[in-house]
């Protein structure tokens, strides 16, 4: 297998982290940047990486338009951990390999979903935007210890995020297509089904990839089966709400509250929703974290080098998935005040 030559590096937070492109040079000298810091997409982000014969992607959309533009493309590495923007058929058509390492920002996920559920717990959006308007009244809310969590999907972040919640003493329930009865089992953990899972949790929160079979997947009726207690998080990916129907909910007091990291339209376009008290709004931050970022970097610029052609399997495949321990995800030392 021929190592990759010429690199284009389209993420724009890769190409800004000097770190990273610090590695990243050491081992291929050929590299061109995202310097512009533009969002590249279309006609754009083809010319960009024309020319190349590997590419490492972040929220780029790579199909099979774009690829028939890219007659040199031999590698593409993803930085970050969702892959749903890449089509993987059509890399397997065109036999590009494709390096990809699921997991890696899962911490840094599970920590934004935990501050998420406490704040809406606690009211800190509705107190802080009546504090900025001249009020000061001590809203009364509720402790996340104790409380029952639905985790939707058990893949790296909702395990991570599994262990981190029995600290609080929470009762756990869990949906995923696949069976984990080993990791249920040691942490106490009660797979349920979807419905049950709905109509039982204090706080829902969403670990799943946007596909056909996850679209809308809590659409309106869905969303009316949960508690008019209940919380919800959205963490994963933006298309997994109904954010009509879960706005409507929030307006008339059949839903508590919401936390969106993701949306379907980002950044959104829906004011009404944003302005809502019990609406907690992040600019896509659940991997953003200076550790995550280092962790994703890394694991990119290793998957240039380890990348293989998806076959049929994808995504159970061990050889397109190296364990995270073989990277070192730690952050350059600080160097030490005197």
């Amino acid at each position: 297998m021929t190592n990759p030559r010429r690199i284009a590096v389209a993420s724009r937070s890769f190409s800004r982290h000097p770190v990273l492109r610090a590695e990243l040079l050491a081992l291929y000298p050929e590299v061109t940047f995202n310097d512009s810091g533009a969002s590249l997409s279309g006609v754009e982000l083809a010319q960009f990486l024309a020319g190349h014969d590997a590419i490492i992607t972040a929220l780029e959309k790579i199909d099979e338009a774009l690829l028939a533009q890219l007659p040199d493309l031999k590698v593409l590495s993803k930085y970050g951990v969702g892959y749903d923007m890449v089509d993987i058929d059509a890399l397997r058509r065109r036999g590009i390999r494709f390096g990809w390492t699921g997991g890696v920002n899962k911490r840094s996920v599970s920590e934004l979903v935990i501050a998420s559920i406490i704040a809406l717990l606690r009211h800190v959006p509705r107190g802080y935007r009546e504090v900025l308007a001249g009020g000061w009244k001590q809203l009364q809310g509720r402790q996340l210890t104790g409380r029952t969590v639905g985790i939707v999907g058990c893949g790296h972040v909702g395990k991570d995020l599994a262990v981190l919640l029995k600290a609080f003493d929470c009762k756990l329930l869990a949906h995923d297509i696949l069976d984990f009865p080993d990791f249920y089992a040691a942490h106490g953990i009660l797979p349920v089904g979807f419905d049950e899972l709905l109509s039982s949790a204090d706080i829902i929160t969403l670990h799943l990839p946007l596909d056909a079979t996850t679209m809308n997947i809590l659409s309106a009726e869905r969303l009316a089966r949960m508690r008019p207690d209940a919380i919800l998080v959205n963490a994963a990916r933006g298309g997994l709400v109904d954010e009509a129907a879960l706005k409507t909910m929030l307006q008339t007091g059949k839903l508590a509250g919401a936390a969106l990291d993701v949306l379907a339209i980002e950044p959104p376009d829906d004011s009404e929703l944003l302005a809502l008290p019990n609406v907690l709004v992040t600019p896509h931050l659940g991997g953003s974290s200076e550790e995550a970022v280092i962790a994703m970097g890394r694991a990119a610029i290793a998957g240039l080098n380890s990348a293989r052609v998806p076959d049929g399997s994808w995504p159970n495949q061990s050889s397109l998935a190296p364990a995270e321990n073989h990277y070192d995800f730690r952050l350059p030392q600080r160097r030490q005040i005197p």
